[in-house]
């Protein structure tokens, strides 16, 4: 049986093996990756514990039994007025318990706590270009294409911005794709 918890410390000892998956966007902020490659620095796990600290509604894990982690969520809440929103910063699930709806389950954990306890007007993520499957499985949440963003990823690749309306767009105006694409320093970021 799947538990779906709050994050906290100590997994981030332990959801290593989540991570080092390639289709997982985290090697940029990654620390088990980087100490796996470069095991003598030490890397500073304060990114994920600014996450856990400003953001701990948006921050979980989902653990099989025996304590093993299959996946996590790692978000926030950000904008002002109409841009007022959720992030998804990361979701993933390991390999070998895919195809059980965990990113579904945590996706739709994410979007309740910006609807309905922070009100927002949507959910954005970003995704690879090349990340057909990603791409498909957030268009079968509600995720619709809002921009490409040039070189967004390690200035090579591009990303999309993918959002998803939540109730308070009752017109949903977040979701009006814009008809160019926008380069990294046009994104807004509060």
């Amino acid at each position: 049986m799947t538990t779906i918890r709050r994050f906290c410390c100590n997994d981030l000892l332990r959801f290593s093996s989540v991570n080092l998956d390639h289709l997982t966007e985290t090697v940029k902020f990654s620390p088990f990756l980087f100490l796996l490659q470069f095991p003598e620095i030490v890397f500073n796990m304060s990114f994920y514990m600014t996450y856990l600290a400003r953001w701990p509604d948006y921050f979980h894990v989902a653990e099989a039994p025996g304590h093993r982690i299959m996946g996590y969520i790692m978000g926030k809440v950000e904008g002002q007025g109409e841009s007022w929103h959720g992030h998804v910063t990361a979701v993933t699930v390991s390999p070998e318990y895919r195809r059980q709806q965990l990113a579904k389950k945590l996706m739709n954990l994410l979007e309740e706590f910006s609807d309905k306890i922070d009100k927002g007007y949507f959910v954005d993520l970003f995704v690879r270009a090349s990340n057909t499957p990603a791409i498909k499985m957030y268009e079968k949440l509600g995720y619709v294409i809002y921009r490409r963003v040039l070189r967004y990823y390690s200035g090579d690749e591009d990303g999309l911005d993918m959002r998803k309306a939540l109730s308070r767009d009752v017109e949903k105006k977040s979701i009006i794709p814009l008809k160019r694409p926008v380069t990294p320093d046009e994104l807004e970021y509060d």
